[in-house]
């Protein structure tokens, strides 16, 4: 009985501990690196100081036209 709590003790640990996990932004249509790729452009930072690096097909086409009142 003591093995299986440990085992599950250790399991729950592991998996809070995930090195280097990939942060996203934009949606979750961005990743956060230090350098985008050449065809990604950056919108954004992200909260952790890096380029929110956005693929070509969720960016944004244009700006919207704002109107006066």
């Amino acid at each position: 009985m003591k093995t299986v709590l440990l085992t599950l003790a250790i399991l729950l640990l592991s998996s809070q501990v995930i090195p280097d996990s990939p942060e996203d932004c934009w949606n979750l249509h961005g990743n956060c690196r230090d350098s985008c790729y050449k065809n990604e452009k950056v919108y954004v930072l992200c909260l952790s100081g890096k380029l929110c690096c956005v693929k070509p097909k969720y960016q944004p086409h244009g700006l919207p036209k704002l109107t006066k009142y």
